[in-house]
């Protein structure tokens, strides 16, 4: 989470990079350039642009495009026509003999096929002209014979004369000597701090003097842009996500470097993929060549000679001056112009301006100071000799007006211990706390217990302590971790040690099953002491829910620990072991569970327990859902959200985000569930927590709202995570989201072992209320749709009274679906059609919209079978009209194909291999989006066109493939799917 107030971090550029990943880019772009448009990729060195073009080059080539393609050097750039050389090195005499005789001349003489006369340089004037004319045609015949793709990479490097052509040729595509359409051009760019050899926009040289872009030099991305025809697009290239980079890692042949460190690595490399390697190639040849140990939290990356010089380069470039500004700003918290010139850098808006037009920092917004390249300020503190940077810091003491910063730098400049000082730092941690900031709180708790005189050893442990605990809220957990194992060696007091070793649970997260041995030494160092037993009993009742898989051993645990904590007069953890109990009892479906809750709700309260994601607030939404109470439950769990951003910890706002993009997903708001499920996954992957809860919500979003096949890679990660983390807890959720796919992907067989595994689990743990997981319907289902129809009867027979017993009207509604199910798999399709326009209207009722449209889809199948059309179709009609608005749009495609089969109506499939082969790559691309239940004015959005193209492009797509409606088109996709 973000915080108000921070301490000097690597800030990577672009911080607003998407994390939905790199496939998504991939598709977008494919997208585009079917429609013969441009697309120019930007960014950085080492971001992955090269990456990308060959990927989207193979695969477009494997689509049936032809390739074109140059990537120029920087020793190429004054080679006149080498880019063009390059293009049509493929091109055959052949093809140039289609062209007139001077044409075809002037051509061969640049591709240097030919001599040309003795002296010649580049064409000018008539013979300029005739050879874009040249040019012009052989790209509109290879375009006649099928599609064509250009691509130039390394554009800042092409030379003039063959980016004036193109830019020409881009400009009057689809008019002049040769209409028609004309090839895609695929354009990558290196932009930002990559090293001076590279413009970018912010540089004199691709403008003139009255502002207006140059068409050459080809450096910056306004004439990169001008190499692109229209429709054109230009996309930045993100920096990757802390997954790809892992996953990048594993596949490099990189050592399998802890979570902790290859967050590390990804965020000193701001997610440059290029940058990522070549610091984990150092570390490794640290660690496997010198024998050095692993870099603890606070200690330094290496970084390598190949990082380091280029930005040393630039830095020593600086004059005095400007590098001075450039110290200060480095040692600054939030770095200003304002606030450098108070630290006395007179002329700071000058020096940053320089700065910025070395590819140091970026131009300041609204005064605020951003390195570009977050390994900038790394490179900068190592290489800064200790004088220059103490005096930085005692001059941003003097010139912050902020009490926070002016202690962090005041302890930066003052030689320790020093208890004036530390006792400075922990008001100012308290404050940073206060603020929301428990990362700074942490940072500034840490340099307190530094500063603390040798002779306070028990006030220097309780500072480390707070300090590991705000690292706990913040995310941090491997500097939590380390701080606690610090206090252990040497710390004798039963409160400081059991105080360690809850903070050494707490940062496990999901993965308890790594800490088996840390509860039996906690217990014998709390003694018979009833406040430290309670702290440790309410760990362990989640470890025996989470790791022992049984919920009734964690609710003794529980009960346990409320009790002592009473006891000893401990309200957090009272209230925490109180909420812990209520759950495993709505769980077990035991009667007190109100009760329960109620007790952890009275007063009085406690901040910290009352904000956390296991305490009674977050609970209290779980009660309302087994009631089917959704709008009090989102309301709820927005209060927490907005108080979490405030000031929370990084995982109990991801745990409550999962739970808001559940309720979402149940209320029918299934872009707005998408949304939210992502920001939980990047807050785990940024604070380096456990990934299977958030993959989890993932996969509901993207099945609810997405597409199913991102929704099976989602609910696989999380199942992976979950068996990594040995976490039963979530396990059982992970194989049900996936169960969830198989099952409306058709796989029946498939969703129904990994459902009964699902249900295994849960009755395994106890589960006794249906309410709490609702995984019952949708298994019997699944057994009665692969013939299993007594095994699905016992199923919802055993729910059913479960449910009645505890009052569970939703899950009673669909528990009847299920039971129609069953009916309709044994023939009965009568009492399945009753069952189901029970069950429908009873969602309706209950406020489940996607459950009511999954419910009426079947229906209108079963009226279908009975031969009542008019009855299948408003059926139909009416789910789509709920899945529409719910912004479902799988479900909407899936709704379609299941009312063209349950109509009978029969459409002839196109003969062949496949539908596709029928198609232009326009019409392709529109089919594709139609069969994902796309509008037309989505679809030309999606694809940069007119609507009038998409309804043309589809007119002849219903007359090549024989097809009536988009339903047509959609049971054509699925019944035959494209290679």
């Amino acid at each position: 989470m973000t915080e108000p107030t921070t301490l000097p971090t690597p800030i990577p550029a672009g911080t607003g990079s998407s994390t939905v990943g790199r496939d998504a880019l991939c598709e977008t772009v494919r997208a585009h350039l079917t429609a013969a448009g441009g697309v120019l990729l930007t960014g950085p060195a080492g971001i992955g642009r090269t990456t990308l073009v060959s990927q989207l080059a193979a695969e477009l080539g494997s689509r049936g495009h032809r390739i074109l393609r140059c990537s120029p050097s920087p020793s190429e750039r004054d080679s006149p026509y080498l880019g063009l050389i390059d293009l049509l090195a493929t091109v055959g005499d052949d093809v140039l003999s289609e062209l007139e005789a001077h044409e075809e001349a002037a051509l061969k003489a640049a591709l240097l096929r030919s001599s040309p006369p003795a002296g010649d340089g580049p064409a000018i004037g008539r013979d300029a002209l005739v050879l874009r004319i040249a040019v012009g045609k052989v790209l509109a015949l290879l375009s006649g014979a099928g599609p064509v793709l250009l691509v130039i990479d390394d554009a800042q490097w092409l030379d003039v004369p063959t980016a004036e052509i193109l830019m020409s040729l881009a400009r009057r595509a689809g008019a002049g000597p040769t209409p028609g359409p004309g090839p895609a051009v695929l354009v990558a760019l290196r932009t930002g701090a990559a090293g001076n050899e590279s413009r970018d926009e912010s540089r004199d040289e691709s403008r003139d003097g009255s502002g207006h872009a140059k068409d050459h030099p080809p450096g910056g991305p306004v004439s990169a842009e001008k190499l692109c025809p229209q429709p054109f697009r230009r996309i930045p290239v993100p920096p990757m996500a802390a997954r790809e980079v892992a996953e990048m890692l594993e596949r490099h042949d990189q050592p399998p470097w802890p979570r902790p460190l290859v967050a590390r690595l990804y965020e000193a490399a701001g997610g440059n993929p290029r940058t990522v390697l070549e610091l984990s190639s150092a570390l490794d040849e640290r660690v496997r060549i010198d024998g050095a140990s692993l870099p603890d939290a606070t200690e330094p990356l290496p970084v390598p000679d190949c990082l380091r010089r280029p930005i040393l380069d630039r830095i020593d470039a600086l004059p005095p001056s400007a590098r001075q500004a450039l110290v200060t700003a480095g040692a600054a918290v939030r770095p200003t112009v304002e606030l450098l010139r108070r630290a006395g850098c007179h002329h700071a808006p000058a020096d940053i301006d320089t700065c910025v037009r070395h590819g140091i920092l970026q131009a300041p917004s609204h005064g605020t100071i951003r390195f570009l390249d977050p390994l900038t300020p790394m490179v900068l503190q190592a290489e800064t000799p200790y004088e220059l940077q103490v005096n930085a810091h005692r001059a941003l003491a003097d010139a912050t007006d902020d009490a926070v910063e002016r202690a962090y730098h005041i302890a930066r400049y003052t030689a320790g211990p020093d208890p004036a000082v530390a006792a400075r730092l922990v008001d100012a941690a308290s404050a940073a706390r206060r603020r929301g900031a428990p990362g700074t709180a942490a940072e500034l708790g840490r340099l307190a217990a530094e500063y603390t005189p040798a002779g306070e050893r028990h006030t220097d442990t309780h500072r480390r302590l707070t300090a590991a605990e705000d690292d706990l809220d913040a995310g941090h957990f491997d500097l939590a971790r380390q701080l606690a194992y610090e206090v252990l060696g040497d710390a004798d007091r039963p409160d400081e040690r059991v105080r360690a070793w809850n903070v050494i649970v707490d940062s496990c997260g999901q993965a308890m099953a790594e800490i088996a041995d840390v509860f039996p030494e906690a217990v014998r160092d709390a003694g018979g002491d009833p406040g430290l037993l309670a702290q440790l009993h309410y760990r362990m009742s989640w470890r025996e829910w989470m790791v022992g898989g049984s919920a009734a051993r964690g609710h003794a645990h529980a009960v346990r620990a409320a009790e002592l904590a009473a006891h000893a007069g401990n309200r957090q953890t009272e209230i925490m072991a109180l909420s812990q109990q209520a759950a495993l009892e709505l769980f077990l479906g035991l009667p007190e569970a109100e009760r329960t809750l109620a007790a952890a709700l009275a007063t009085p309260h406690d901040v910290h327990a009352m904000a956390h994601h296991n305490g009674p607030i977050y609970l209290k939404h779980r009660f309302h859902l087994v009631h089917d109470r959704l709008d009090e439950a989102r309301a709820e769990l927005r209060t927490l959200v907005y108080t979490l951003r405030q000031r929370g910890s990084a995982d109990s706002l991801s745990q409550c985000l999962i739970g808001l993009a559940q309720v979402e997903i149940q209320r029918g708001r299934c872009r707005q569930a998408l949304t939210v499920a992502r920001q939980s996954l990047r807050i785990v992957e940024q604070a380096g927590l456990s990934q299977g809860p958030a993959w989890y919500a993932v996969s509901l979003a993207e099945t609810a709202g997405g597409s199913l096949s991102q929704a099976l890679a989602a609910a696989e990660a999380a199942r992976r995570h979950s068996e990594d983390d040995d976490d039963r807890l979530f396990l059982p959720r992970a194989l049900h989201a996936e169960g969830r796919i198989r099952l409306f992907s058709g796989r029946s067989q498939q969703a129904a072992e990994l459902l009964r595994r699902t249900a295994e689990l849960e009755t395994a743990q106890g589960q006794r209320d249906p309410a709490t997981r609702r995984w019952h319907a949708d298994l019997a289902e699944a057994l009665a749709h692969s013939g299993a129809t007594d095994e699905a009867a016992a199923v919802i027979a055993k729910a059913r009274s479960q449910a009645a017993r505890l009052g569970r009207t939703g899950v009673l509604a669909t528990l009847g679906r299920a039971a129609a199910a069953v009916s309709e798999a044994r023939g009965e399709l009568g009492a399945a059609a009753a069952g189901y326009e029970d069950a429908a209207a009873r969602l309706r009722v209950a406020r489940y919209p996607m459950e009511e449209a999954r419910t009426r889809v079947a229906l209108g199948r079963v009226r279908g079978r009975l031969g009542d059309g008019a009855l299948s179709h408003a059926a139909f009609d009416e789910a789509l009209r709920i899945f529409t608005k719910a912004g479902a749009r799988s479900w909407v495609s899936l709704t379609c194909a299941e009312r063209d089969r349950a109509g009978g109506r029969s459409v002839r499939l196109p003969e062949g291999s496949s539908w596709s082969e029928r198609l232009t790559s326009t019409e392709r691309s529109v089919v594709a989006r139609v069969a994902q239940g796309a509008t037309n004015r989505e679809i030309a959005t999606g694809l940069a066109l007119s609507v009038k193209t998409v309804e043309a492009a589809l007119t002849r797509v219903y007359r090549k493939l024989g097809a009536k409606s988009r339903v047509d088109i959609t049971r054509i996709v699925m019944a035959r799917p494209t290679t």
